[in-house]
């Protein structure tokens, strides 16, 4: 496994634990709310693509609160350029 040979340990926690994965779950919840109940696909490619669609929806169109209703996209891009200016 990649991760071993690079000294990285994977670490198991219980399913359902937000105390200990609290933005995984959310995502999870998120996907299975918006995404999986939704979805039908013909075969293998037809799933990459609707995936693939729904990561650009998710991370560019998508508002989420945890970024006061913006994209995950507009918030790295308003974190990035504060962190340009910054360091000028």
């Amino acid at each position: 496994m990649m991760a071993a040979r690079k000294g990285i340990r994977h670490a198991y926690i219980k399913p359902s634990s937000p105390q200990l994965n609290g933005k995984v779950e959310r995502s999870h919840g998120s996907d299975e709310q918006e995404f999986y109940q939704q979805l039908s696909y013909k075969d293998d490619v037809d799933l990459t693509e609707k995936i693939a669609e729904w990561e650009r929806f998710y991370n560019l169109a998508r508002p989420h609160g945890a970024h006061n209703s913006k994209t995950p996209y507009e918030a790295l891009r308003e974190k990035l350029k504060s962190v340009q200016s910054v360091s000028r």
